[in-house]
């Protein structure tokens, strides 16, 4: 069977949005998979429960049920309420997080969350050095690989750190919560040398990665937060199975929830990668 959808529809299903966009999707279904734009869908998004990772001062992921079972009037039903924080989890920062008259999450133009995608895998380095944080060389020796990063492309960093999800300890340097366990945290980030030649000299719609900032653990002045919100480029943080993709050629969609003046919030996010046999 297959369906040709619009990414307006798309849009509408999950983000109540009214973005107009001239795209068309064909979604096809087998038996066994789905398959989006003659693809495999990569789902990058950590489920969300009590094990998510949020900041260590951000209130976590809870979920409470309401009802669970059959009612006295013979059907099953089930509902629950949740609360967390807006960051937590895999999740988007908007601009507003950082920038004061910046965009919020629902203000976020849908062309900067849909399209073509690349990444850079820095998980060697990494892995050598927790405190790693990801270099202009870093992209320049991708380009000389694979080309210029194109206009428009969403760049998402591989730094190996979503194998380490959702044991806190290993993933963000420590178990701790509260004030005092910020300055314990340990885990990759952009340095704000590459995050200002990004704004500078290329032209991308959004960034994202495998670790809980899109700063480095032991930043504290968030710096490559405020250089790449001020540009308007959202990040996407927590994000999952990057190692499941190729360095290019793929797609990816990106919504969080649609929070009126929000900072950022909740993220399902996936990659559309074609299939090697075609």
């Amino acid at each position: 069977m297959k369906i040709l959808l619009t990414l307006s529809a798309v849009c509408l299903l999950f983000t109540g949005c009214n973005t107009k966009v001239e795209k068309t999707l064909q979604v096809q279904t087998s038996s066994s998979e789905t398959k989006l734009l003659d693809g495999d869908i990569i789902d990058l998004t950590h489920t969300f429960s009590k094990e998510s990772i949020y900041w260590v001062t951000a209130k976590e992921f809870k979920l409470d049920t309401v009802a669970f079972g059959e009612t006295e009037k013979g059907y099953f039903y089930s509902a629950n309420n949740f609360e967390t924080a807006e960051h937590g989890g895999t999740h988007i920062d908007a601009p507003i997080h950082f920038v004061a008259n910046g965009e919020s999450v629902d203000e976020i133009p849908l062309t900067q969350l849909i399209g073509k995608g690349i990444k850079i895998d820095v998980s060697e380095k990494a892995q050598a050095n927790r405190d790693y944080q990801i270099s202009i060389e870093d992209f320049t020796n991708w380009e000389a690989g694979n080309g210029t990063i194109p206009d428009n492309a969403i760049v998402l960093l591989e730094t190996g750190f979503s194998k380490l999800y959702p044991d806190k300890k290993e993933y963000l340097g420590t178990d701790e919560r509260g004030d005092a366990a910020v300055q314990k945290l340990h885990f990759p980030g952009l340095s704000p040398e590459a995050a200002t030649w990004l704004v500078k000299n290329r032209n991308i719609s959004s960034i994202g990665l495998d670790t809980a900032s899109i700063d480095y653990g032991q930043s504290t002045h968030f710096q490559s937060h405020v250089i790449l919100l001020s540009g308007n480029i959202p990040a996407f943080e927590n994000v999952a199975n990057l190692d499941k993709l190729p360095v290019k050629g793929f797609q990816v969609i990106a919504l969080p929830m649609k929070i009126k003046g929000g900072s950022g919030g909740p993220l399902r996010i996936i990659a559309i990668v074609p299939n090697s046999d075609k």
